[in-house]
Order: C-alpha cells, then structure tokens, then sequence
C-alpha cells in the first residue's frame, strides 16, 4: 500500500468522465513529472463517495500531486476538493457529443465485462472482478442511481449524467480561474494543457492512451 506522504498543497484534479482521454491526460501529467494518485486506492473509495465523506477523499489526496478518474470524475467532489486546496488546478476533459461519449463508454465496457458481445446487464456488472467482485455494478447504484431492475447502460440516463456533471463543473468555475475544459480530438489541447500549468511542451499533440481497441 502506498504510504501517505506530504506533497504540495497545490494538486492538478481531472475530473472529466472515464473515455473522455483522461489516461492521455494521466500520461501527459507523468511526464511533467507530477506524482499521480494510486488509481485503485481513489477508485476504491466509493463508499465514501456515496456517503459524502469527502474527509476520507481529501485525506487521501495528501498522497501525490495530481488524480484522475474515480472519485474524482463523479459529481460534487470537485467543489470539496476546490475548498480544501484552494490553489488547485482541475481539468474537465469533455468528448464532441454526449452520442460520442456514450459509445465510446458503452464499448470500452462491453468489451471489458461481457466479451465484446453485448452491452453489460446486470449481472455482468455483479460477477466482474475489476477491483472487486461487483464493484462496477456498485459505481452503478451508488455514482449513477440505477436499480436491479433498469437496463445500466440506459442512454437517456447516462447522457443526462454526463451532461448534468459537465454543466455544473462549468457553472461552479465560471468565475474562477483554475478549470481548463479541454477536447482532446482539438490538435490545440495539449498546448492548451500546457499554457494551463505553465510547462514547456514535450511533444506536438497528447499522445492517446487506453484505447478501446488495444483491450484483447
């Protein structure tokens, strides 16, 4: 387990949804040299997430200088973490259209939890062991509001998550100086990102990561 240690209090937040390019992100942040947050430990705490325990949150994290995917990416914890490091960045990566997203989403999991045959039920979601046994479908009552007897991947549900998260991270920030909503398809975002954490650029455009096609 990695062991909490003291890092700058100034911490870069990617709070934009899973298949948006958060892992490009991820890797564009590595390679300035930021220490990332142990992704499993920060996806780990979704029960602490449901019950709006954003101490355990902020506590863990005290251990690296920047985080990305979940909790991060779910609705309301940016607004604590904004409050307790008032001198963060955060970074809201967003696709061309939520139908974008959406398929983007939808395929990425059906080849991760049902063979690339269908799109997950629920129990799919009950017997995958990603993280541990049911945890997906545990993001998926407690993050996204589904019950045993809605289909978990219903469209009009998940736009309307991914929508709703977008607008309020927007409206939240509107007056403030420390979000930078980017679109990786933009051949500018990496020297958006860039200008945003004032770092000199190491390469032309962000480098893609986690791509759909590369899960065997």
């Amino acid at each position: 387990m990695k062991l909490f240690k003291k890092k700058s209090k100034q911490k870069i937040f990617c709070i934009g949804s899973g298949k948006t390019g958060t892992t490009s992100v991820e890797k564009a942040l590595r390679d300035f040299g930021y220490d990332m947050g142990n992704q499993a430990q920060g996806e780990l705490l979704i029960n602490q997430y449901a019950n709006r325990d954003f101490k355990a949150i902020i506590k863990f994290c005290k251990t690296a200088d920047a985080f990305q995917d979940a909790p991060f990416c779910f609705k309301h914890t940016y607004v604590a973490l904004d409050l307790a490091f008032p001198n963060s960045k955060f970074i809201l990566t967003v696709r061309d259209s939520d139908e974008q997203w959406y398929q983007s989403f939808t395929k990425f999991h059906s080849k991760l939890f049902a063979g690339n045959k269908r799109i997950p039920t629920v129990e799919d979601l009950k017997n995958a062991t990603y993280r541990y046994k049911g945890y997906v479908w545990d993001t998926r009552q407690k993050v996204f509001g589904f019950t045993e007897k809605e289909n978990p991947y219903d469209s009009k549900k998940l736009k309307a998550y991914y929508n709703d998260h977008n607008s309020a991270v927007i409206d939240y920030f509107k007056n403030k100086n420390n979000l930078l909503v980017i679109n990786l398809s933009d051949k500018t975002a990496y020297k958006q990102l860039c200008a945003f954490l004032n770092k000199t650029p190491l390469y032309e455009e962000f480098p893609w990561e986690n791509k759909t096609s590369d899960i065997k």
